[in-house]
This record gives structure tokens, sequence and C-alpha cells, in this order.
């Protein structure tokens, strides 16, 4: 075993419940089914001629019963997120997920029966009740889909057929991507360990992941572009019988963002191009001392880069200082991370690939899923999902209903975390080779997290598009990708045949179509931030920690204000792309 990967924490789910196999499970799911049952015999039809006060309390309720089942969710997620080549646990989490769909079927009347009440008649009952105002955000959110809202027994139908239909899907890609297996120099290794090889400094490693994971995946392209095919139908339908007017459309009601925001975003980072990654990879080629880089080498090491290993220890406390060095309280929530069970760490057969954060609920804590390898990128996603985990913590306090962040502000945390721990990074290296090593990285990650994911965004628009159409060929999917790597990458990046099948692994076009925006949007809104801060006078922590606190009981309007930023602004978006722009100048200086 790699030393790096030696004593690497790993989770305890038990905060949850002690396994899959715990009574408390069932104690819980029956007390939900029969609290949704009592729910729907009180209140269906019945929401218009409540009062405030009543009607705040059937929220209140409602939100006890969505707590229950989003716990019980949680656990199931997580325990398949750990191992989803366990057929045990497969059967378990897709269990979990049929019982709580028909628990929910008996409440979905209440959000649908809240739609139909008169703006004039809901405004007289915030007038009346305090407790109601305080849950208007989350009703304006979801009466913001008024205008969507189908018949209750269409969206009956629709809500019951989920777990049998784009659920069942998304299940299936999950697990064969669980199951994949890439042969390499002897060894048959995970798509976590596989892509961790596009790091080595070694080219033959490189050269030979990138082959191995090309042609795995093209020898499962046929059924991994049926399940997009297939998803990508059932979002059109759905999109057609709301008559949302693009495939991105729902997305951006979901995340309380108006279209001409996030196109003003991707229109300023695709005009950029040129400037940025463009500009960067001709660079890159040239450290390296070719006219073009093969795909493989995009984010290689530099030649001088002595591949150095962190282990978890300094990982930990290379975060923790970032973190402390901004605000002694951030540095505190975060340590409750490593002092308690709450991350899984180590990369093994089965575990879902990258990273992710998820917050359970507010009676519980969030958990952190990390692959870590050691390599200074994965300090970099530690500081990102740490991020995560202590806007969560501190958005729980306004519950489960009010704290979940839109995901357009959700990643700000996570990239501020980033943001820091790199600055703190930087500030501690006098090696000079080694701060062009690590502006490098820094910028490299900027622009697989602004470039790669509006690249990203831009495919997914063509896809869904195309998708209303007609079903995509493997060859139409593929040359889409193709034309938007070129795109955003420019022509100092070279691709050999198998590239062309990278986009099927990537979890997000399969669980959340157009998530990946929010990154982008998260990369800009925080150099932005970041750019406020380091002038700013005393103050600015407070301000910061009141933004995270506010959860989603705040637009981003009303939560960028305090700091002076709009997002509605052209100029907005420039200000977070220029600190790219002067990273990548610093570079060519330092060239």
């Amino acid at each position: 075993m790699n030393a790096i990967n030696k004593n690497l924490p790993t989770w305890d789910l038990s905060d949850l419940y002690a396994d899959a196999k715990d009574p408390a499970i069932r104690k819980d799911l029956d007390d939900a089914k029969q609290r949704s049952e009592a729910f729907q015999k009180d209140y269906q039809g019945k929401l218009a001629g409540l009062s405030g006060d009543a009607l705040a309390a059937a929220i209140v309720e409602y939100e006890g019963i969505s707590e229950i089942c989003g716990k019980i969710g949680s656990f199931a997620g997580l325990l398949h997120a750990g191992d989803g080549s366990d057929p045990a646990i497969g059967q378990f989490y897709q269990g979990v997920r049929e019982q709580l769909t028909t628990i929910s079927s008996f409440t979905l009347f209440f959000g649908l029966e809240l739609n139909r009440i008169e703006e004039t008649a809901l405004q007289a009952k915030y007038d009346e009740s305090d407790a109601l105002a305080r849950y208007r955000p989350w009703l304006d959110e979801n009466r913001s889909f008024r205008p969507h809202q189908l018949s209750d027994e269409v969206e009956q139908v629709l809500h019951e057929r989920e777990v049998a239909g784009s659920g069942a899907w998304i299940r299936l890609f999950d697990q064969t991507m669980a199951e994949l297996r890439f042969p390499i120099n002897g060894q048959d290794l995970t798509m976590s360990d596989a892509a961790n090889m596009l790091s080595s400094t070694k080219v033959e490693d490189r050269k030979v992941a990138a082959k191995s994971i090309g042609d795995v995946l093209g020898q499962n392209i046929k059924l991994l572009a049926h399940i997009t095919n297939t998803l990508a139908k059932d979002k059109e339908i759905d999109d057609r019988l709301r008559s949302f007017p693009t495939p991105v459309s729902a997305r951006n009601l979901s995340n309380q963002v108006e279209d001409d925001v996030v196109e003003a975003l991707s229109e300023a980072v695709t005009s950029s191009y040129g400037d940025l990654s463009h500009r960067y990879y001709k660079l890159k080629a040239k450290w390296f001392g070719v006219d073009q880089l093969d795909y493989w080498d995009r984010n290689a090491p530099l030649p001088e880069d002595d591949d150095r290993q962190i282990d978890w220890d300094s990982a930990r406390e290379t975060v923790l200082k970032a973190y402390g060095e901004f605000s002694p309280n951030l540095a505190d929530i975060g340590k409750r991370f490593f002092d308690n069970p709450w991350i899984d760490v180590p990369p093994r057969a089965g575990k879902s690939s990258g990273a992710f954060a998820h917050p359970t609920v507010p009676s519980a804590h969030p958990y952190l899923l990390l692959n870590y390898h050691g390599k200074t990128r994965d300090v970099m996603t530690l500081a990102h999902e740490l991020g995560h985990g202590v806007h969560q913590i501190l958005a729980g306090e306004q519950g489960y209903f009010l704290s979940d962040t839109p995901l357009t502000l959700a990643e700000t945390a996570s990239v501020f975390g980033e943001m820091l721990t790199f600055q703190s990074m930087l500030r501690a290296e006098t090696n000079p080779k080694m701060r062009r090593i690590m502006l490098a990285g820094k910028v490299e990650d900027m622009l697989n997290t602004v470039v790669r994911q509006i690249a990203f965004f831009e495919f997914e628009k063509r896809v869904h598009s195309k998708r209303r159409e007609a079903e995509l060929t493997v060859e139409e999917i593929c040359q889409i990708w193709i034309d938007v790597q070129k795109e955003s990458l420019g022509d100092a990046v070279r691709y050999d045949e198998e590239y062309k099948y990278y986009w099927s692994y990537i979890p997000h076009f399969i669980h959340s179509p157009f998530y990946v925006y929010a990154y982008a949007f998260g990369d800009c809104l925080v150099n932005s931030l970041y750019d406020v801060y380091q002038n700013a006078e005393d103050g600015f922590a407070d301000k910061y920690f009141d933004m995270l606190k506010a959860g989603g009981t705040k637009r981003h309007q009303e939560l960028l204000a305090p700091f002076g930023l709009d997002a509605s602004d052209p100029a907005f978006w420039q200000r977070g792309l220029n600190m790219i722009k002067r990273l990548i100048d610093e570079l060519e200086e330092l060239s």
C-alpha cells in the first residue's frame, strides 16, 4: 500500500443509523408514513382557508416529515456512495427510494395546493403571522414554479414514476461506473485511480491511463449513450409539459438565478477563451518543448515538478491553518470534521469517484467523501469540500427547508476555502521554482472550474437541444464533445481518437443536468469576493459568516449587496475573470 493511503479516515454513518438493518429505519419509515397520511387527511383541500398561523403550523409539520425522510434518504445514499457495487447495498438503496416515493406521494398535494393560493390572499396571511413570514423565502421559491405546475393527477403520476424512470437510469449509470475497471500496467484500476494517473509526473503513465480510460469507456459507450439519451428525453418531456422555453430554464429557476445572468456568465467566459485557456495551454506546451500538448498532458505536472506527496495529516493542518488565518471560527468549525468520523477519504473499489459534501439534515451533520491520492490538487479538493461542510453547518441553523442554498451560491464557501488555502500555501513558499509550479497549478484549477465547466455547460446545451429533435447517435454526441473541447481549449491541445468518449463518465450530466455552470458562477463570484477581501477593512469575515448562515433565505442580489457586488452587472464576471488573467500574466513574465 502506498504510504499516502495509510491511516486515511473513513466515515461512521451511525449518527444517522447503525447500519442498513437498524430497526430505527423501519420505525422512522412507519412514523413518516403515518404522519404523511394524517397530514393529507388534515390539510388536503383546506390550505386556502387556513389562517396564517395555521398554515405555518402545517408547514412545520411538513418540514418535520420531510426531515425524517431526508435523514433516511441521506443514509441510504451515503451507504451506496461508499460501495455502489455491493448488491445488498444496492437493494437497500433502491428499497428506501421506493418507500420514500410512496410516503411523499401523500404530501405531494401540499406544494401544489400552496401554489394555487392567490398572491393577495397569501400576503394577508403573511401580514397576520410572523411564523408564516419566516417561511416566505421557501414559499417564494416553490411558488416560482407556479406557471409550470401541472394538474394534481399528472403531478402524482410523474412523481410516482420517477423511481422507475429517471431514478432507475441514474442508478444504472452509477453502478456501471462503479464496476468499470481500467487495465493499466498489469492492474485493473477503478476510475478514481485511473484518473489520478493523468496527473503523474511520468508521461508514459499518463498516456497508458488516458488510453485505457478512453478504451474502456468506448467499450461501454452504447450503454452510456443510451442512458444519456433516455435521461435527456425524459427531461425534454418534463420541460415540454411544463412549458419551459429552453433545456436550462428549469435549472435556472431552481437556482433562483435569472436566465440573463447565466447567459452573461457564459458569454463572458466563452469570449475569454482566447485570453484564458488558449493562452495558458500554449504557454504550457512551450514549457514542455512542443507545439501541441497531448490531451493526457493537459493536467500534467510541470517538467520541473518534484511530484511531492502530501500525507493526510499535512493536508489537514494546511487547510485548517489557512482557514484559521482568515477566521479562527472558520477553522474551529472545520476542525469538527476531523475530530469526528465525518469524512471518508481512502480510494477503494466500488466507492463513488470524485468528491462531495452531503448536508444530510440539520438535526445531524454533513459528511464529506474524498478520494485522496496525496497530490496538491487533493489538498485543494479537501479545502473545497470542507468549505461546503462548514457552509452546510452554518446554514443548518435555518432548519431543513431554509438551509438549502441555491446552487449558484452553494459553491461560494467551497471555492473561497480553496482560495484561502492556495494563498496561504503560496505565502509560505519561498522557492521561486515551486512558486511558479503552484501558480500554474492554481491557474489550471481555475481553468478547470471556469472554462472547463462552461464548456461542459455548452456541451449539455447542444446535446439537450438536439435531443428535443431526435435521439442522438454515439457519433453525434462524441462530435459535439470534440467540438466544444477544441473551442474551449484551443489549438495547443491535441486529441487521439479515444478521447471522444470522455464525456460519458462525467456524473453531473446524469445526476444534475446543467449543474456545472454553478462551479464557474462560484469561482468568478469568489474571485470578485476575494478581490474585495484583499482591500477590505475589518468586518469582512462577519459579513462572510452572515452570508453563509443565510442559507436559502436570501437570493444572490441580497447576499452580495453588503460586499458591493452585483452578479447582474457584466463587469462583475469580468472582475472575476481578470484575476485568472493576471495570474497567467505573471506566469508569462516568470517564463
